[in-house]
């Protein structure tokens, strides 16, 4: 009576642990702890010695070593261990199409069965010939073996768990697996398959997810090559400096830490922090001058300059001519003299307005009123024969743009881009572990001191994820060589301009701390930049 007392307390106790296993398999997101978790489960319920997880490959004919454990061996393989699976793939079927029975994991996938085994060294219906040199190698004595096929909702087989040497509880003596042994170690497989489908089936939305986002990348980099690589990199950089503030213990952002969902909420923000830029017209986006539009317009002046050159040939051939009847060389010599003159200044005309095109230098109150003195100085005869003025009011406020090559409007185009990103993040009905994307991606061109846009928010209205996102995008702006407008600066260049950002409230000084003295500045150039970028930055300064 005792001894059944005992027996039945035991049971209790199994199933108890059995119901917190389902719990814990069904909370756990990562795929390798899931397998492992399984296995462990299944061996700890059932008294298990050893046991194997194999996972059924894609296409549904071949098993996978995932994880292998054998206490008393001290074996630990695949899974969180350090050392991997070393084993070749099981073939479900020959290449004639036989199943391959004489494999015992391979027969339950191929007929969904399980399989209890009380001795394999007597059993004839399984070919164990690799058990027994195995045993012969390590001196084990593989003995009583239980096979359960995974199932999914679907009754697919996913995965095969093998469990050896079943131990009387207690001790080390090796006994065969019970009926309520084979019971618990099937409930917990359709638990655990339950589990496993579950997982690979949000992994799978995941990864269409992050497809589809890739996708949305795609067609900004299809749209502008400058801006696919920025859709890239900032996302790495995000999470390196996120991974490094999670690491702080003092200051003001110890209490900064991330879980992996928290890290896969940031990673989907980076990637869709300019999903704006879509809508952005490309000429916009890649203005390299400051009349680019379709195409560079400067060519457009140059054609001009060039019938003005030969105006003023022609004016000065046709002087020559009416000179012909009086013949007075000197009076030639002039009109030539005058004509060179008068082709220099429209060189160095032309020649200043190739550079003010540029953008690459803050033009002074001297260069802009040259650039609107050329402008009313000359006209030229347009291809309709009309005489006109020589640039059009819309080429006058390109060219005398003080710095870079956008003009207000086009800045406000450009800038519209994150006004766009919220609009479409806020559309999407976003899962409560992804519910906070829309607010990191909106919020990297906000200002510290509240007088970024598009909503003008203060450090303390913004998330430190937020704030890490503005720090990245704007040091890979700096640093970035597949810009059309500029090459990519060197690290002390870039970060005395941060430097000088934090000063002025533009970003973060508590992150801007750690992006410096963690270098996490430095491990980004090191992966994404030139060598000749990597100079050496003196923090101090």
């Amino acid at each position: 009576m005792q001894e059944q007392t005992t027996s039945l307390a035991s049971l209790l106790d199994r199933l108890e642990h059995l119901n917190d296993i389902g719990a814990s398999l069904s909370k756990e997101r990562d795929i390798t702890r899931l397998l492992e978790k399984i296995l462990l489960a299944a061996k700890a319920i059932t008294h298990a010695d050893g046991g194997t997880l194999y996972r059924m490959l894609e296409d549904g004919n071949t098993l996978r070593f995932e994880i292998l454990r054998t206490d008393s061996l001290n074996i630990a393989m695949g899974g969180t261990a350090a050392k991997g699976m070393n084993f070749p793939d099981l073939p479900l079927y020959s290449s004639t199409g036989k199943p391959n029975n004489t494999l015992v994991a391979a027969y339950a996938a191929i007929h969904s069965v399980t399989i209890n085994i009380d001795d394999a060294y007597t059993e004839p219906n399984f070919d164990f010939s690799g058990t027994r040199e195995f045993d012969q190698r390590t001196g084990y004595r593989s003995k009583s073996f239980l096979t359960v096929p995974l199932r999914n909702h679907d009754g697919d087989v996913i995965g095969v768990l093998q469990l050896i040497n079943a131990q009387r509880p207690g001790t080390t003596e090796v006994v065969a697996f019970s009926q309520a042994d084979q019971r618990l170690a099937e409930s917990l497989a359709s638990q655990a398959a339950i589990a496993l489908s579950n997982r690979l089936l949000l992994t799978q939305l995941e990864e269409l997810f992050e497809a589809f986002v890739g996708l949305i990348n795609l067609a900004i980099d299809e749209k502008s090559h400058y801006t696919g690589g920025h859709c890239q990199r900032v996302p790495e950089l995000t999470m390196m400096l996120a991974e490094a503030a999670d690491q702080v213990t003092e200051g003001p952002l110890a209490n900064f830490h991330m879980t992996d969902l928290d890290r896969h909420e940031l990673k989907i923000a980076g990637l869709l922090h300019d999903c704006g830029k879509i809508t952005t017209p490309v000429h916009v986006v890649d203005k390299a001058t400051k009349l680019h539009t379709l195409f560079d317009r400067i060519g457009l002046i140059d054609t001009r300059f060039e019938v003005l050159k030969r105006d003023a040939e022609i004016a000065t051939l046709r002087q020559q001519l009416a000179l012909r009847q009086v013949v007075d060389p000197a009076a030639e010599a002039a009109l030539r003299s005058q004509n060179q003159s008068a082709l220099a200044e429209l060189e160095a005309d032309r020649s200043f307005l190739r550079n003010a095109n540029v953008g690459g230098e803050v033009m002074s109150d001297a260069d802009v009123a040259r650039v609107r003195e050329i402008g009313s100085r000359y006209t030229w005869r347009n291809p309709d024969g009309i005489q006109t003025g020589f640039l059009s009011s819309d080429e006058l406020e390109n060219l005398s743009i003080r710095k870079g090559t956008l003009t207000a409007a086009e800045r406000d185009v450009i800038n519209y881009h994150i006004v766009a990103t919220i609009k479409m993040l806020e559309k999407l009905p976003w899962p409560k572990h992804l519910k906070n994307v829309p607010e990191y991606a909106g919020g990297h061109h906000e200002r510290m001191d509240g007088k970024g846009y598009p909503k003008g928010l203060t450090r303390e209205q913004m998330s430190v994820q937020a704030r890490i996102m503005g720090i990245a995008d704007i040091y890979e702006a700096l640093t970035a060589s597949d810009r059309p407008y500029k090459p990519g600066m060197k690290l002390s260049q870039a970060m005395r301009i941060m430097a000088q950002f934090r000063d002025d409230g533009h970003i973060d000084p508590d992150l801007f701390d750690v992006f410096l003295h963690q270098g996490v500045y430095r491990r980004y150039g090191e992966k994404f930049l030139n060598p000749m970028q990597l100079d050496e930055v003196n923090p101090g300064a």
